[in-house]
């Protein structure tokens, strides 16, 4: 897909809050070398150089859009395209972080392992990712593509599988030394629906518009403000509510 670091950061700080959430849980102590898996626009990086400041910070991402955008906020970084799904390590780090990142990609029984092997011993993996595809926001996508003209299209879209906690820990629990699994719903005030549209706009609608002609994209995004509007009424000061449920993983080698 093509990404928008430009959309993506207009609801940075809510964006961002997660990941500081998730590293308050990694001791910070003895960390060397550290990779942020799917960098995006460096919002999560600058976390986490913040978390570890004497460790060598990388940033990885697939988008150049987002690597532009990351290099000017942090010129002191390391910065690599790579695609996240192969990525191997050159140096075994003692941190790995992936916020909201590792939701996009298959195949989680294998490349959770996989990423945890990477690191050096007594290394933390890091991981947050979205857990939202029942969510108003993600069903009614799936619905406005299943019934508009652009069926044929976009109808059979559908995000990768994301599993729950204990799926997890049935795949990392025996090849973590530790392991730290929480669930996290946080409630976003946004402005009104237009504002939940633009929010996943650089995200979850990218698979549904990227198929789509310019005036097709217009309009299912009318069909699906509408909906948005529905499901997310507005509150007494016309805002609105965006519950948005995150689970967040810590495991160390």
């Amino acid at each position: 897909m093509s990404w928008s670091a430009q959309q993506y950061s207009l609801f940075e700080r809510q964006r961002t809050r997660p990941v500081h959430d998730l590293l308050a849980a990694v001791p910070r102590d003895d960390v060397e070398l550290a990779v942020d898996l799917g960098c995006g626009p460096g919002n999560s990086t600058a976390v986490l150089q913040a978390h570890a400041p004497q460790a060598r910070v990388i940033g990885i991402d697939s988008s150049e859009d987002m690597l532009r955008a990351a290099r000017e906020r942090l010129p002191q970084v390391t910065f690599q395209l790579a695609d996240i799904q192969h990525w191997q390590a050159e140096r075994a780090p003692q941190l790995i972080l992936a916020n909201a990142s590792l939701q996009w990609l298959p195949d989680h029984a294998q490349l959770y392992p996989r990423l945890l092997a990477q690191l050096a011993p007594g290394g933390w993996l890091a991981i947050q990712t979205p857990d939202n595809l029942q969510e108003p926001a993600h069903r009614l996508a799936r619905e406005v593509a299943a019934a508009g003209p652009w069926a044929a299209q976009i109808g059979e879209v559908r995000h990768a599988e994301r599993h729950s906690a204990q799926a997890y820990y049935d795949i990392l629990g025996a090849h973590a030394s530790e392991l730290d699994i929480w669930r996290t719903t946080y409630f976003h005030v946004l402005d009104n629906a237009a504002a939940v549209v633009e929010w996943f706009k650089s995200t979850a609608l990218l698979p549904f518009l990227q198929p789509l002609e310019v005036e097709q994209q217009a309009a299912f995004l009318e069909r699906y403000q509408a909906a948005i509007a529905e499901a997310y009424p507005a509150q007494a000061d016309a805002r609105v509510l965006l519950p948005f449920p995150r689970l967040f993983l810590v495991a160390r080698r």
